[in-house]
């Protein structure tokens, strides 16, 4: 076992109501009054609105209206569904939608905290005992570590976005969180611990591919093999009676619901092969996560990376402190992981939020051995960084209220023409309090030397935090009006000819789809024989009309105001083409 020397002067514990203040102004921030945005997280809502005005058959198989294609697994949109159907006439669709990613992402930030917790109170990981007392308490070390772990986790760059759209990436999120708390919970309650193991693998079996929940079954295999520490079998059994309960939910409501067999095939199908697996690392992704890992996962990589040099070496060879259970039950997961994501076809910054919980384990466990000029580089970089971002920030929502400079105010204007600017006073006032406390931090860790090991991801947290409630505050407005299809969906209702009887969708993208089909009331499905096509994919729409003998005519081209390579097309058609 490696050598760990800390004072309980280290241990200190985070004053409760600041992680817990910083955790709610990060999770709730930029979730609520605002339009789905174009991309997934148009695609996600636009599925969960499909479910709460639909019918049971859309539960059974969800999918976005007018559109057949099948989006498995069914759980982020039950749930999302659910809460836009109860939530809806109070709330309004898109913030009761908004419920269902804080949700997780506050359930996800409590499993985090709690297997960090139950991790630092093992013996394999306590700071070496001194002669005359003085080290810190088993308890007092889980709870330090744990805090920093969710520092840790609020200061990931790529979370930042992802964790406030509406998608599935949410549930898998809470699934992969609470599938580690499981485990680590196992190690001393088998019972206890395989059924939130089963609930993790369930709930992201029901949010991805049945493909993701076989790695990760096999990602906790090689954790346990590698792990000097192994959980009772009761353990094994309670994880595999609960995550099968869970899984078989859907079959036994298409069996109970007696839906048409070839619609079974259709919804086993897209359930294994939803993320577009393939047998054989994809070149393709394996560049995007070259890519765009490194900044996506920063500062988590670097932390893990520390911990991973730092536990290689101990009695239990031939993996010495690797085999203790702070590094070995994460390293099954992320070997599991990265092997699945290096063999999708198509990989997204959406899938990449699956490394990080574990990832975050690992990275806390840096905390009590990284060096004082390390901690002090960190700091330095992180106040550099986040202070011009913020100032950056400030700075260009001045020139958009004041027009001044006006330079900078033009160059905004560009990029979103036809945007006007609206004091929004509440959106001001609150980023002025995020802005003093940010100074407030910044003293308080320049001005004193703290000895509690959380110091040294503070103000990246804190860091993150600031930039995310500026822009959710300050450019909310603009990256809203940039990033929504409202004003295009209106200008579409007055191109639609009356009388039509249909748009026929089947080239336009699901984005597109799922907006047009919430701000209008326009009947859009896939059909070919409708009146009308629509299409953002140039050529296609006319390609596949001419392969059935019919002409398109022209009616209405437009874009987003803030995407110059967009186009979007209506056409009518005619028929006789010959």
């Amino acid at each position: 076992m490696r050598s760990i020397k800390l004072t309980a002067a280290a241990t200190s514990t985070m004053p409760r109501f600041v992680l817990v203040l910083i955790t709610a102004i990060y999770g709730l921030v930029g979730i609520f009054d605002r339009d789905p945005w174009k991309g997934d997280d148009a695609i996600g809502f636009g599925v969960m609105w499909n479910l709460a005005h639909g019918s049971w058959l859309d539960w059974l198989l969800p999918h976005i209206e007018g559109r057949g294609e099948i989006m498995a697994g069914p759980l982020p949109y039950w749930i999302g569904g659910l809460l836009i159907k109860v939530f809806s006439p109070i709330l309004g669709a898109t913030n009761a939608a908004g419920i269902y990613s804080a949700t997780c992402f506050f359930l996800s930030c409590a499993a985090i905290w709690n297997a960090c917790y139950l991790l630092g109170r093992r013996p394999e990981v306590q700071p070496t005992a001194f002669a005359l007392g003085g080290e810190p308490e088993a308890r007092s070390y889980g709870r330090t570590l744990a805090d920093g772990a969710l520092m840790i986790f609020l200061a990931c760059i790529g979370l930042a976005l992802r964790a406030h759209e509406t998608t599935p990436a949410l549930a898998q999120l809470l699934g992969i969180s609470t599938l580690i708390y499981g485990l680590v919970r196992g190690l001393d309650k088998p019972i206890q611990g395989g059924f939130w193991t089963g609930v993790g693998l369930a709930v992201i079996a029901l949010s991805a591919s049945l493909w993701l929940f076989v790695f990760l079954f096999a990602g906790l295999l090689i954790s346990l093999a590698i792990c000097e520490v192994k959980p009772n079998a009761k353990w094994l059994g309670t994880t595999w009676l609960v995550s099968l309960s869970g899984i078989f939910l859907w079959p036994v409501l298409w069996w109970l619901s007696d839906i048409s067999p070839e619609l079974t095939a259709k919804a086993w199908q897209a359930w294994w092969k939803n993320d577009l697996l393939q047998l054989t690392p994809s070149s393709k992704s394996i560049g995007f996560l070259a890519r765009n890992l490194t900044l996506y996962a920063w500062p988590v990589w670097p932390l893990a990376f520390w911990s991973i040099w730092f536990w290689r070496k101990g009695a239990n060879y031939p993996l010495g402190g690797i085999r203790n259970p702070n590094m070995a039950l994460p390293l099954g997961l992320i070997i599991a992981i990265f092997i699945y994501l290096m063999n999708q076809t198509l990989l997204s910054e959406q899938s990449l939020i699956l490394i990080i919980p574990p990832l975050v384990i690992w990275a806390c466990f840096s905390l009590p051995i990284i060096k004082r000029s390390v901690i002090s580089f960190i700091d330095w970089l992180a106040l550099l960084t986040f202070t011009v971002l913020s100032a950056f920030i400030w700075v260009m929502w001045f020139a958009m209220s004041t027009n001044y400079p006006a330079g900078l105010a033009r160059n905004v204007a560009k990029k979103v023409p036809g945007f006007i600017h609206e004091m929004n006073w509440f959106g001001l006032f609150a980023a002025l309090i995020v802005t003093i406390l940010w100074i407030s931090v910044i003293r308080w860790r320049t001005s004193r030397a703290p000895k509690a090991i959380w110091r040294a991801v503070v103000i990246s947290a804190a860091g993150t935090t600031l930039t995310w409630v500026l822009l959710m505050t300050l450019w909310l407005p603009t990256i809203n009006y940039a990033k929504t299809y409202r004003p295009v969906a209106e200008r579409l209702v007055k191109a639609v000819p009356s009388g039509s009887n249909c748009i026929n969708t089947t080239h336009l993208g699901s984005s597109q789809l799922a907006s047009f089909a919430y701000f209008t009331d326009l009947t859009l499905k896939d059909d070919p024989s409708c009146q009308l096509w629509i299409s953002n994919k140039p050529g296609e729409a006319r390609k596949a009309a001419s392969k059935i003998n019919l002409k398109l005519e022209l009616l209405w081209e437009d874009r987003r105001v803030s995407d110059r390579t967009e186009r979007l097309r209506l056409y009518r058609v005619i028929t006789d083409a010959r």
